[in-house]
């Protein structure tokens, strides 16, 4: 690919990215990215991922207190859960970094 196609294709994002926040400009959503974008569902699925870690060690923590209304296989559940979203969430970031790597060593 030469120069001027990577220069027209970085104007076309531009443009598009321009547009996109232009119409998400009157809605006020927790954080800068654009809901649906990838940056704001990586930035979403984070936010579960961490929620799934916090409410299963509070669930475990209120089991280790004695507290009658945790059973212990809810608790083993919910840790595995949260372990399986815990790696899913390594395995995007390994890939996110592959593809960055993979784009830097691209020759023009």
């Amino acid at each position: 690919m030469s120069a001027p196609a990577i220069q027209a294709a970085l104007q076309q994002m531009q443009a598009l990215s321009a547009q996109a926040s232009g119409q998400n400009a009157g809605s006020s959503s927790p954080s800068d990215q654009a809901p649906g974008s990838f940056a704001g569902e990586l930035q979403a699925s984070l936010g579960r991922i961490n929620q799934m870690q916090q409410s299963a060690n509070q669930q475990a923590m209120s089991f280790q207190a004695g507290d009658p209304d945790v059973a212990l296989n809810d608790v083993m559940i919910d840790m595995q859960k949260a372990s399986v979203a815990f790696e899913m969430g390594v395995q995007v970031r390994n890939r996110l970094v592959t593809a960055y790597k993979d784009v830097m060593g691209m020759q023009i």
